[in-house]
């Protein structure tokens, strides 16, 4: 999975229409292979943003859960201190 891509399902509030369109963006840059496609695929990868956005909207609508709502910034503290530690200095 891509690094970039963040989960989006339980939040509150939940995921908003840019968090979904990045997050589809992310995975369409990821499965082309390129940030910025020539003009002419331009038109082919916009198409396929939008696309993915609608259905990841539709799945992450029609998902259903009986954990409580995730709070966003409880979460990016823990990815935070995650990367802390990921990234610490080893000692010599």
């Amino acid at each position: 999975m891509c690094r970039n891509i963040h989960p989006l399902h339980n939040f509150a509030p939940p995921a908003t229409t840019d968090e979904v369109r990045a997050a589809s963006l992310q995975y369409v840059r990821k499965v082309a292979g390129m940030t910025k496609p020539s003009q002419a695929n331009q038109e082919a990868f916009d198409h396929a943003v939008e696309h993915i956005a609608a259905i990841t909207q539709e799945l992450l609508d029609s998902l259903v859960t009986s954990a409580p709502p995730k709070d966003r910034e409880t979460e990016a503290e823990k990815a935070r201190e995650r990367s802390r530690r990921r990234y610490a200095q080893q000692p010599a």
